[in-house]
């Protein structure tokens, strides 16, 4: 039977439970998975589940105010900058504390909690406050891609909803179920590391293949000269701009959905396009910063290649060879150490500036 879970491609074990818990709710939920595991799609089911007076049936005013957006009722907190803030988490303390405006609950949606760990100022204990002490009709939705352990006290409040990361072979045959062309389906899902939002973006995107080889294409291009190391570094920023273009579309095509059903519902506007707006900024960037890594793990698989035939070639003692197993090594710790560096939120030109200058000399 279809109903509000329905989006949760493979993730039958997590379903299973869910349905169970809104039938006798407690206070807070946290449900984890990696990137690309529907971790938002999943808060969103849940909110409607809770909601919905048949636990989630799909098809109810209930739920369709709650699957658009539009249900006043469920408050998705919203962070401004890499970490939370506790007044971030003051606000949504705030919230939680308001008499729900229907007969459901009073639901607050915290996404990244694992972000209320770091920062200068670790937001954390304001979070474990709310949870501790929540109103009588409210429900706290945390999710989170990685629970460190500096949560275990947050996790202890919480039931526990787990999520599981796809594999390659589904994503191909969901997007295969979608309409996609297979050989575009089995691409794009090697591409999207197991996440399959930005799988369905790659399927649409006609230039993925082009990417893809202008990738392994940088070490026969790069000549020894700083004049190509830079154009090679500011081709590929440039073709992480144009990787954005598919995503940008889907994000307007679901901005009009949820306008026209807002519409249906007898809304003049869509009352939390703000709030989606952020969430689409901060998709793009953690798309882009996606798209730069898959495009590292192509450049090293090229080196690797190189490496496995020096390899073959070394063991007749060519001092030419043994010089190229070198040069391939050092070549793929440096790449490696470029991926690490997406952590720290560094400028992306200047990191493929660099990378480019370092993997000429090899």
């Amino acid at each position: 039977m279809a109903d509000v879970f329905d989006a949760l491609i493979g993730q039958e074990r997590a379903v299973a439970a869910m349905r169970q818990y809104v039938k006798n709710p407690v206070h807070a939920y946290l449900v984890s998975g990696p990137v690309g595991s529907s971790l938002h799609d999943a808060l969103v089911g849940l909110s409607a589940a809770l909601q919905c007076p048949e636990h989630g049936c799909g098809t109810c005013e209930v739920c369709r105010l709650v699957l658009s957006g539009n249900d006043p009722d469920v408050y998705f907190a919203q962070r401004a900058g890499v970490s939370w803030r506790i007044d971030e988490l003051r606000e949504a303390e705030r919230v939680s504390r308001r008499r729900p405006l229907g007969s459901g609950y009073e639901i607050v949606v915290i996404e990244n909690v694992e972000l209320t760990t770091t920062g200068s100022s670790p937001s954390a204990p304001a979070l474990l406050k709310s949870l501790e002490e929540p109103g009588a009709r409210t429900v706290f939705l945390l999710g989170a891609e990685d629970v460190p352990p500096a949560l275990d006290t947050v996790v202890s409040r919480c039931v526990e909803v787990k999520l599981k990361g796809l594999l390659e072979a589904d994503i191909e045959q969901i997007l295969v179920r979608e309409g996609a062309e297979r050989d575009g389906a089995k691409v794009a899902a090697l591409a999207a590391s197991g996440n399959l939002r930005r799988a369905r973006v790659l399927v649409r995107d006609a230039a993925l293949a082009q990417r893809i080889a202008q990738w392994r294409a940088v070490p026969e291009r790069l000549d020894g000269t700083p004049a190509t190391a830079s154009a090679v570094a500011l081709e590929i920023s440039r073709s992480l701009d144009e990787a954005l273009a598919p995503l940008a579309r889907m994000q307007e095509e679901e901005i009009e959905l949820r306008r026209r059903e807002a519409s249906d519902l007898g809304q003049r506007s869509l009352t939390n396009r703000r709030e989606l707006e952020a969430q689409f900024k901060r998709e793009q960037r953690r798309f882009r910063i996606d798209e730069l890594r898959f495009g590292l793990t192509a450049l090293t698989n090229v080196y690797r290649e190189r490496l496995v035939v020096n390899l073959e070639v070394g063991d007749r003692a060519d001092a030419r060879s043994q010089y190229r197993v070198g040069a391939c090594v050092r070549a793929i710790d440096a790449i490696a150490r470029s991926a690490r560096s997406l952590a720290a939120n560094v400028d992306e030109s200047l990191l493929l500036h660099d990378l480019m200058f370092s993997l000429m000399e090899f």
